[in-house]
């Protein structure tokens, strides 16, 4: 007798569908703060048609902003012709993709693209480079988010996300970031595979490596034949105002570089770049696998981002838009010192707050109707759609200071907070 599914559709109200939630998903993420039912542009739509504006992009994945005309064509298209194949077999899209990001890394003849599922999935596959070198010493810097598999949660440096899983992949050792003198001390014994570094560390706060220090760590890994490979996860694909945030400095060329997030625009793909022949040869066949990374689907929907990035300028409007946040986040740290600066490039920013209540502003500006982060008690976190305008970008800062007023202990909530409908 054949079993038949069944599904409740019909019943989609927000208490329901959260209480639902709880009782079927594992709870790593605890209770969700919503249920989104729809996108269009920058804005997300609730369970209770509540509108938001969505300033934190998927925590920088959605680059093209929700159900951009390109995403939707190039995935139906796709899949109406072509939807999976094992990687037994090659297609089209997968191998234009692979040609593409060469080209846009500009990376040097002989070298070649492994395609994943996700940034931690790229992240593993750059650990098993590192370690087919041979040697038995990886560094990474204090402060970093390389994933939360467990190769890619032994290169992370929070203790919370570590002690749980341990004994994790060994090898693995933490260097200060910034810190030129502590970096080449570390790479001294010339035992050591690779070091993995974020141009701008997002878990630790969006905080910038001092362009001094990836000279030095380009430098440095080259005189002692370490790899240099680069987390591209969070700040490629443009987020930063260049097609990958390493390209703003002419001399820093990395051995890897992994990407995920924004490649896909809310589809799942991500990639490793290995630079040069020596670099490509180092996983021989058979040695790694996947089975969805480079498959028509997101292949397609890649070529569709990268290519809307190239036609709409959004490189440019990256940066410009992130201009024009720092100029008004810096005009109220003028004024009010809750506020004291802002970190980050093009539209990777960071808030920086002097008093620990990120997660309390966070929470007051979903009332509102904004949808940003806390990446630390002291830092607000914004990577919104590169479609983004100033006019959006207006409405979240003219209303921060009302947020801070609400979330600041022994404030009442300000009447000018209201939820958007």
């Amino acid at each position: 007798m054949s079993e038949q599914i069944t599904t409740t559709s019909g019943t989609t109200g927000a208490e329901d569908l959260t209480t639902r939630y709880g009782a079927s998903m594992l709870g790593v993420f605890g209770t969700p703060q919503r249920i989104l039912v729809r996108g269009e542009g920058a804005h997300v739509w609730d369970a209770e048609g509540n509108e938001y504006l969505d300033l934190l992009g998927g925590i920088a994945v959605n680059a093209l902003g929700h159900a951009h005309p390109s995403f939707v064509a190039a995935l139906t298209k796709q899949v109406e012709t072509l939807g999976h194949v094992s990687n037994f077999f090659a297609t089209g899209p997968q191998i234009e993709l692979a040609e593409t990001l060469l080209r846009l890394a500009e990376a040097p003849a002989g070298s070649g693209v492994f395609f994943t599922s996700s940034g931690t999935e790229s992240n593993e596959a750059a650990f098993k480079i590192a370690r087919r070198t041979g040697r038995p010493r990886i560094l990474a810097l204090e402060d970093a988010f390389h994933g939360r598999t467990m190769g890619a949660l032994a290169l992370t440096h929070k203790e919370s996300y570590r002690e749980p899983f341990e004994p994790l992949p060994g090898g693995v050792e933490f260097v200060p970031p910034g810190d030129v003198q502590a970096l080449e001390a570390a790479l001294a014994p010339g035992d050591v595979a690779a070091l993995f570094l974020e141009p701008i560390q997002g878990e630790a706060g969006v905080v910038p490596l001092p362009d001094e220090y990836l000279r030095a760590a380009r430098r440095l890994t080259a005189e002692h034949g370490t790899l240099l490979i680069v987390d591209e996860v969070q700040t490629g694909v443009a987020r930063t105002g260049e097609w990958f945030a390493h390209q703003r400095l002419d001399d820093l060329q990395p051995d890897v570089m992994t990407l995920a997030k924004g490649l896909g625009g809310g589809f799942p793909i991500g990639a490793v770049i290995a630079y040069g022949e020596q670099v490509r040869s180092l996983l021989q066949p058979g040695q790694h696998g996947t089975t969805f990374g480079g498959n028509p689907l997101g292949a397609s929907v890649a070529l569709a981002v990268l290519g809307t990035i190239a036609e709409d300028d959004l490189r440019g409007s990256a940066r410009d838009r992130g201009d024009h946040l720092a100029r008004r986040i810096d005009e109220l740290a003028a004024d009010d010192d809750r506020i004291t600066g802002i970190r980050g490039a093009g539209l990777l920013r960071g808030i920086a707050l002097a008093e620990p209540i990120a997660p309390q502003v966070v929470a007051r500006a979903l009332e509102a109707g904004f949808i940003i982060n806390a990446a630390n008690p002291h830092t607000l976190r914004l990577a919104p759609p590169l479609i983004v305008t100033d006019a959006q970008i207006d409405t979240f800062v003219d209303a921060l200071p009302a947020l801070l007023d609400a979330a600041t202990p022994g404030n009442c909530e300000s009447d000018t907070i209201g939820k958007r409908s």
